[in-house]
């Protein structure tokens, strides 16, 4: 089966849950900003949650399929398509989601993932690099996309007729958020600043890091630093005092000041945030991110038992 696209939408990427295994040489994570609505929407038709699907921000591609498909989309809420819910489109349908309305980046997934050809191990567009998902760039018109044969092809109309999604698995999306973040090394420069401030996300965000907008962040600590590893979620402070995300498409290393890192139950908070939006940043401790990270996965844990036997009992 295969997937055209009549319209790419805005920065329509392959991406799955990302390149493992290669920070070391320097090669970043990529996958999706938004883990958590990749994984649902996955497990929605059937999908293993690391599969491929479509990422797109603003306004979704409209595509069209070889044969019949099920689809579901995940992340932002769109003017088209409802998020969260199983859809069968038909072959030779023209699937229109239309523009996000809530949020900023939506997953297509498509029931046997999208099967480009892996590099290093994953599916998952890295632009910079022009490395993974389709010649390492984003969706144009025309393109197409070889769909896998795997088990979401068990869904049926009446399996999944009237199936809603527990909106207590969903992070709690917000246009101003408050995000969790653990310290960093250097937090003590800036005293209480970080978490007293509200931050305005920059028009100049992308993949790679959102650049905030707010108070003046001023270092008391004038030492140099030597580089470090930093990661998606390390909350990075330039010469200007304004801090910067860093998200999935975040270099291996980094030498500016580094004064908190965001917690990964937290991340798809940052990643659906449009240039505009607000947060603020609350402190906690490194046991109570594991725990909310533990707690994430048993919410994830039970959504896939309860999809496995809509599919293996209708």
């Amino acid at each position: 089966m295969e997937m055209k696209i009549v319209r790419p939408g805005m920065l329509t990427t392959v991406q799955d849950l990302g390149r493992r295994g290669w920070r070391r040489a320097g090669v970043p994570a990529s996958g999706a900003m938004d883990a958590v609505a990749l994984r649902v929407a996955n497990a929605l038709v059937g999908n293993a949650e690391g599969a491929a699907a479509l990422e797109f921000t603003l306004t979704a591609p409209e595509v069209e399929f070889s044969e019949d498909a099920w689809v579901a989309v995940g992340g932002a809420e769109c003017a088209e398509m409802a998020a969260w819910q199983p859809r069968r489109v038909k072959a030779g349908e023209r699937l229109r989601i239309g523009a996000c309305v809530k949020g900023c980046r939506g997953y297509l997934a498509v029931a046997g993932g999208i099967a480009v050809e892996p590099v290093l191990g994953s599916r998952s567009t890295f632009l910079r690099g022009r490395l993974g998902g389709l010649e390492g760039r984003a969706l144009k018109e025309g393109d197409v996309l070889a769909i896998g044969a795997g088990e979401g092809r068990r869904l049926t109309d009446e399996a999944m007729r009237g199936w809603r999604i527990d909106p207590r698995v969903l992070p709690a999306y917000s246009t101003e958020p408050t995000v969790r973040v653990v310290l960093g090394a250097q937090a003590a420069d800036y005293g209480a600043a970080l978490l007293e401030a509200w931050f305005t996300v920059s028009a100049q965000s992308d993949r790679m890091g959102f650049r905030l907008q707010g108070a003046k962040l001023e270092r008391s600590g004038a030492e140099e630093l030597l580089s470090s590893a930093v990661s998606p979620g390390t909350v990075q402070v330039p010469p200007d005092g304004q801090p910067v995300v860093l998200m999935a498409d975040a270099q291996t290393i980094g030498g500016y000041p580094q004064a908190a890192h965001v917690i990964t139950v937290d991340l798809p908070l940052v990643a659906q945030l449009r240039p505009g939006d607000r947060m603020r940043f609350s402190e906690v401790a490194l046991g109570e991110a594991h725990r909310l990270a533990f707690a994430r996965e048993k919410q994830l844990a039970i959504l896939r038992e309860g999809l496995a036997q809509k599919l293996n009992h209708g």
